[in-house]
């Protein structure tokens, strides 16, 4: 492959020469601009970023580790941190690591290695051990015994905005359906919020509250439902788990939202421009994948930056699941 030092020898100019123009640096004559593009396309060069970020100790690349690129939240928030890293000039490389911890390792092992700058993840496997305070590492959702930075939408707030939005509608035979993971994370907060601040009206929700992925939950609805015939409104523990519910639910003969109101957590959109519309608790998806990027520029700039936490705000947005009030 033609060098940089082809082109500087063709369009008879200095090596230093070539690198301005293909940085786009200023103070160099358009004459000259002129005649080291017409080298560069008569060699047919293209820049090897690459080897250059061994030189300048960056690789100009993001990892971002997901735990599936099919949830609808993990995708959309793909999709803002690569559409801010690529204003900045970043690239982005995607682990979609179905909780292997082997697999997430080998991507924190780029980092040492220089082959990507730094890390976002969501993660939920048994990476602990590998996750350092000095690591260029953002978390999102989930804490590490090291002090590493992490994002979070407001979990607390989220639950007992649920339960004061069934609450409202005159709903009071509440229920909790979700999953929670073995490794320490935010989301449990909208779960302990909604029981606890339901529980403090007066009107104690039941729950469907295991370890997750979950298995059978039809059988476990269908259960909850013999159990409590009663129950009015639930919270799910993200939208993709109330679309699952509703599923279910219109199986059995129960309509939503006229026998049943239901909220999820998350806000995720069809497409940029169209939400689910469904009645949910939204995560400020694109702030967050904002203050990632942010605090983990300023980690690779200081390995001494002191741990970062956001905690960002969500609201309650209505849709088909719920009736107006």
């Amino acid at each position: 492959m033609p060098t940089m030092k082809d082109v500087a020898k063709l369009a008879q100019v200095s090596l230093g020469t070539v690198s301005r123009v293909i940085n786009h640096a200023s103070g160099v004559k358009a004459d000259t601009v002129l005649k080291v593009q017409e080298a560069i396309q008569k060699l047919d060069y293209v820049r090897n970023d690459y080897a250059r970020g061994f030189k300048i100790n960056s690789s100009r690349t993001i990892a971002l580790i997901l735990p599936t690129i099919w949830h609808p939240f993990f995708s959309e928030f793909a999709y803002f941190v690569e559409q801010k890293l690529y204003k900045l000039q970043y690239k982005v490389l995607l682990c979609n690591s179905e909780a292997d911890a082997d697999k997430e390792y080998e991507y924190i092992q780029m980092v040492m290695q220089n082959k990507v700058d730094g890390i976002i993840g969501i993660t939920y496997s048994a990476i602990d051990q590998y996750v350092s305070s000095k690591l260029p590492f953002v978390s999102i959702d989930r804490y590490f015994t090291e002090k590493v930075s992490y994002v979070t939408s407001d979990n607390v707030q989220g639950g007992r905005l649920a339960a004061q939005e069934l609450l409202n509608r005159g709903l009071h035979h509440l229920a909790f359906i979700g999953s929670y993971s073995e490794y320490k994370n935010d989301t449990t907060k909208r779960h302990d919020s909604f029981m606890n601040y339901a529980a403090e009206q007066g009107f104690p929700p039941v729950e469907i509250y295991v370890p997750g992925p979950i298995h059978h939950l039809e059988d476990l609805v269908y259960e909850l439902f013999n159990q409590h015939p009663d129950i009015d409104g639930i919270f799910c523990v993200n939208d993709t788990e109330l679309l699952e519910i509703v599923n279910i639910l219109r199986k059995q003969g129960v309509s939503v939202p006229d026998d049943v109101q239901i909220i999820g957590y998350d806000g995720v959109s069809v497409t940029n421009e169209v939400s689910m519309y469904v009645s949910t608790i939204a995560q400020p998806i694109h702030l967050m994948a904002n203050t990632a990027v942010d605090i983990l520029l300023r980690k690779i700039k200081d390995p001494d930056h002191a741990q970062e936490i956001s905690v960002l705000p969500v609201s309650f947005r209505s849709g088909y699941t719920t009736i107006n009030h």
